[in-house]
């Protein structure tokens, strides 16, 4: 089995999934943050394509960055500046090679996150 990457972003305070987000996906190599690719959630909340594929799997450390500010603020969820999240920084490592799922649960003043399946 050969590993890859994916997201599911929800909006806990609307019940829904989080549209329109930008996700910016990076790989940790000692002190370098490495800028890998671009991707923004689809109306279910995911990415159209796998944030890491097969084909680009390495082991290592990575970082997701969700820019939940943008959609917090059209979602009319907040009003004060600055927001209290704005862009949401997760690093975490990957170990073999399977299925890394990172979804966002996500709020306007909290969000949680854990290795889903």
């Amino acid at each position: 089995m050969a590993g890859f990457l994916t997201t599911h972003v929800l909006d806990t305070a609307r019940g829904c999934p989080g549209e329109g987000i930008r996700i910016d996906l990076f790989r940790i190599n000692g002190a370098e943050r490495i800028f890998l690719r671009t991707l923004v959630t689809n109306s279910d909340g995911r990415t159209d394509n796998q944030i890491l594929p097969e084909s680009d799997f390495e082991t290592g450390t990575y970082e997701l960055v969700f820019h939940a500010g943008d959609y917090l603020r059209s979602a009319g969820l907040t009003a004060a500046e600055p927001l209290f999240l704005d862009q949401i920084p997760l690093r975490f490592g990957m170990s073999d090679a399977s299925h890394y799922h990172v979804p966002l649960l996500l709020s306007p003043y909290g969000y949680s996150t854990y290795r889903g399946s």
